[in-house]
């Protein structure tokens, strides 16, 4: 755990790497899933990797809600953690993830009912429909693990603890990286279940994650002890981590939006076009997490700079940061700009017009990721 007099004093920079190095880690991993998910996937063919591909947009829209009330939790905890008020800090973190928990299992139950709807309105092609719905459905009957494990992560950062959630990270994308051939491809007995079974995996792994979070929090022995009587509804808590992720939502779910807006326009081209605009998301997706989590390191060291008084200190650790963030995505897109056929080949080898195509979308977004990183 970065300690609070670490984060309080003391040089910034030593503070934010402390806090940044490893949730940049345990982000890359997490990412690994959608990673695995394209490399196998992208053995099956274009029509499965579009499927995928298609189904991405969506699920993230859902999903981008659950993570601007994860920040709100994490700026709660940070600040009443800065403040020294270790009792508001569990009853905080026992009143957002009961908050997250009834939001995403509202929202898992109506992404679960409207995904045909979704996919009908994108207009998807007849040998990628089937297989995009059951890939949603299984996602979004995974949604309140998503959110429930994200909460736990935002939670612990918020004090200062990140080394905890990067070791379960680490131990279910070990597992996903096992399970996912299996149910994709079978073996023996055992039925392969194709792009079903990318989604499925990913279900096991993600449940594994969110118990042992909860576990860790009941238990109390890594800075926030959540009690069962913590779960009773306080409106107040609520009514405050609620209107504070707002932004954070808002600012993510237009971010989806967009990417579904572009997947209804990309859909018109047909399989190809669809199956390269997914793998080159994946890839957008993948070298922009370090900006993410140098973010959310800043939330920490900001919040808790806060909730002590120290004005100053928290808008120099936000400099320094944006600073970090725009050079190292600037040096990451130069790289990816000169290489990119070669990085799309790794996903979908013996596709030259997908890899033709993702490789001129990754261009050009290369040469915005620095932006990116300071936004």
């Amino acid at each position: 755990m970065a300690h609070s007099s670490q984060l309080l004093t003391g040089p910034i920079h030593k503070a934010l790497l402390s806090l940044a190095i490893p949730i940049v880690i345990s982000q890359l991993l997490q990412s690994a899933y959608q990673l695995t998910d394209a490399f196998w996937v992208g053995r099956l063919g274009p029509a499965e990797v579009a499927a995928v591909s298609i189904s991405m947009p969506v699920t993230f829209l859902v999903i981008a809600i659950g993570a601007g009330l994860a920040m709100a939790g994490a700026t709660l905890a940070a600040q009443y953690m800065g403040a020294g008020r270790k009792d508001e800090v569990d009853k905080v973190s026992a009143q957002t993830l009961l908050m997250v928990m009834v939001v995403s299992t509202f929202l898992g139950t109506c992404g679960y009912l409207l995904s045909p709807h979704f996919l009908t309105l994108l207009k998807v092609e007849p040998e990628v429909y089937s297989n995009a719905l059951s890939f949603m459905h299984v996602s979004f009957i995974g949604v309140i693990f998503v959110f429930t494990f994200n909460m736990f992560q935002a939670l612990m950062r918020g004090i200062g603890e990140v080394r905890i959630p990067l070791l379960i990270v680490l131990g279910t994308v070990l597992l996903n990286l096992v399970l996912d051939p299996l149910f994709i491809f079978g073996y023996g007995s055992f039925p392969g279940l194709g792009v079903t079974g990318a989604a499925l995996a990913t279900l096991v792994t993600q449940a594994l994650a969110a118990v042992i979070g909860i576990g860790i929090l009941l238990k109390g022995r890594h800075g926030i002890h959540v009690r069962l009587r913590y779960f009773i509804p306080d409106y107040s808590y609520i009514r405050r981590a609620f209107f504070l992720g707002i932004p954070g939502s808002v600012d993510l779910s237009a971010r989806a939006l967009g990417q579904i807006i572009m997947s209804f326009l990309v859909a018109s081209f047909g399989t190809v076009t669809i199956a390269s605009y997914g793998v080159g998301n994946n890839i957008l997706m993948f070298v922009t997490i370090p900006a993410l989590g140098l973010g959310m390191a800043i939330s920490t060291l900001v919040g808790q700079n806060l909730g002590a008084g120290q004005i100053e200190r928290a808008s120099q650790a936000a400099f320094t940061g944006a600073t970090w963030g725009f050079v190292a995505l600037t040096l990451v897109g130069t790289l990816c700009f000169f290489t990119a056929p070669q990085i799309i080949a790794f996903f979908v080898p013996e596709q030259p017009n997908v890899i033709a195509t993702g490789a001129e979308f990754v261009q050009v977004m290369a040469l915005t990721w620095g932006g990116m990183a300071v936004q």
